[in-house]
């Protein structure tokens, strides 16, 4: 196994254990918008959605230094 794919696998890991020590219900305010939920689930979704952010930033930017060379 590569050491990228063992990286990956032992942060996720990681990343499951912090979440589940973490399941207090906590609200969260933003602009207008309101919600009660876990803390769990809330460092989940900032998770992936920081995930996410990161695959399509290096898609663009993989896109752009093709469009130059």
């Amino acid at each position: 196994m590569s050491f990228r794919l063992i990286a990956v696998i032992t942060l996720a890991c990681l990343a499951g254990l912090f979440v589940l020590q973490n399941a207090a219900v906590v609200e969260v305010h933003f602009l207008f918008w309101s919600a009660r939920l876990s803390r769990a689930l809330l460092i989940l979704f900032l998770l992936v959605i920081g995930a996410l952010i990161g695959w399509f930033l290096r898609a663009y930017v993989q896109r752009r230094s093709r469009r130059t060379l």
